[in-house]
């Protein structure tokens, strides 16, 4: 029989045993409860980052509107990326306690309802409190949803269905701009954060309509110590460490460039409308692409081979958008967003399979170096723009990409120690028992 578990709490100070999963009660392609927890999660990765860079592409408009420097309107991307970060992994420890299908579900309403309230904000500090309470209620969304899936979808599918979710991350940012942009050209930016508000209504409803329930969470105890002693065995995981610096780098060179497109864009010799410069993010559909591709590119190049790909194929893009073409601009713009996702695809799925336990903390810790890469991209990005244009934005996302770079040649040359250790010590124990 699988073995099935529910989400209700355990006995306070009582912990349960964990769950042994078995190959009946996990999903994979084709089974029953596939598409629907495919597209349940899909309809909260476009949540997700719809809601929380629902400004990114107003930027401009918000700067004209409320009288703010370009600085000064990137802290109402920050805020909300800054302040997921810092509320990812105590929200995941709740999704150990609560399940993470009640902690999914409470945390999409009050974003969405704050998201309903934002259009509001009187002035700009109040708009970046209230972004930064949405980024806090959207923290109880990556992590848990990727604990979900490492406990409810077969190993070799979990690739495929972390890009999937990831890909609706990619839907989510591009239908938000795209729909920003245009209602901002026509009944400014107000009514463009708005819209995002309710295009989040029907996404919490399509997810919790269609997501099933867990079969393989069991309830723990919320223990500080515990949890104490389980994020620091991640953080001292060398590997896990490794992975968290490579999504902290990719999502700074993301963050850093969407943040000041739309004010170079905006700007000679370009002078585009609000309209077509959110329209510019229709390239997140490579994204879309790119990321659920991971699982095949992991498949035939590896792990790293997938990283140098993926980092190559940013770099590229980078480059190629110094050009004063706006063809140049969006082909750069397409490999930047191409090598993003799919290095966010391959490095998250990788947390995932690495963790054997507390795999919510693991993934929260994966999602706090993430935003707040996003969050220090966004701020280094129009500080840099601001000194030095958009050279001084790609110059800093090509720094980002050589410390990706780096650190997976770091580990390739750690692998191969270990291997070199490893065969040695079994040569040892071998010439010992002779």
């Amino acid at each position: 029989m699988p073995s099935v578990s529910t989400e209700a709490p355990a006995t306070p100070g009582a912990s349960a045993a964990p769950s042994v999963a078995t190959t009946d009660s996990l999903l994979s392609p084709g089974r029953p409860g596939y598409r629907r927890m495919s597209f349940a999660l899909f309809a909260a990765g476009v949540a997700t980052f719809a809601l929380l860079y629902s400004t990114q592409a107003l930027l401009p408009a918000i700067s004209a509107g409320l009288g703010v420097t370009a600085s000064q309107a990137s802290w109402t991307v920050s805020a909300a990326t800054g302040a997921l970060a810092l509320f990812v992994l105590p929200l995941s420890a709740l999704s150990e306690r609560f399940g993470r299908r009640a902690l999914m579900t409470v945390s999409l309403a009050v974003a969405v309802i704050v998201g309903l309230l934002v259009p509001f904000a009187p002035n700009v500090e109040w708009l970046v409190a209230l972004r930064a309470v949405q980024g806090a209620a959207l923290a109880g969304l990556p992590a848990s949803a990727m604990a979900f899936l490492a406990e409810e979808v077969r190993p070799k599918a979990l690739v495929a269905a972390i890009g999937l979710f990831v890909a609706g991350n990619s839907v989510g940012g591009m239908s938000g701009r795209i729909l920003t942009g245009w209602v901002a050209q026509l009944w400014g930016w107000r009514a463009a954060l708005g819209a995002v508000g309710l295009l989040a209504v029907v996404c919490a409803v399509v997810f919790r309509a269609l997501l099933p329930k867990a079969r393989n969470f069991t309830s723990r105890s919320l223990s500080p110590r515990a949890l104490a002693k389980t994020v620091g065995g991640h953080l001292a995981d060398p590997l896990l460490r490794r992975l968290y610096a490579i999504g902290a780098l990719f999502m700074t060179v993301f963050g850093a460039v969407y943040t000041v497109i739309g004010y170079r864009l905006v700007e000679a010799p370009f002078h585009l409308p609000q309209g077509i410069i959110g329209s510019i993010f229709l390239v997140y559909l490579v994204g879309t692409v790119s990321s659920a591709a991971a699982g095949r590119l992991v498949e035939r190049l590896g792990r790293r081979g997938a990283l140098y790909l993926a980092v190559g194929t940013t770099a590229a893009g980078l480059l190629l958008s110094l050009a004063d073409s706006l063809t140049a601009v969006l082909l750069g713009l397409v490999l930047i967003t191409a090598g993003f996702f799919a290095g966010h695809a391959v490095a998250s799925s990788s947390v995932s399979r690495t963790a054997k336990t507390g795999r919510a903390q693991a993934s929260a810790l994966y999602q706090s170096a993430y935003y707040l890469g996003s969050s220090a991209g966004g701020t280094l990005g129009a500080i840099a723009f601001h000194a030095g244009g958009w050279a001084a934005a790609v110059a800093l996302g090509l720094l980002a990409v050589l410390g990706v770079v780096s650190i997976t040649l770091y580990g390739s040359h750690a692998a191969r120690v270990e291997r070199r250790r490893s065969l040695a010590g079994t040569r040892a124990r071998t010439l010992a028992t002779d």
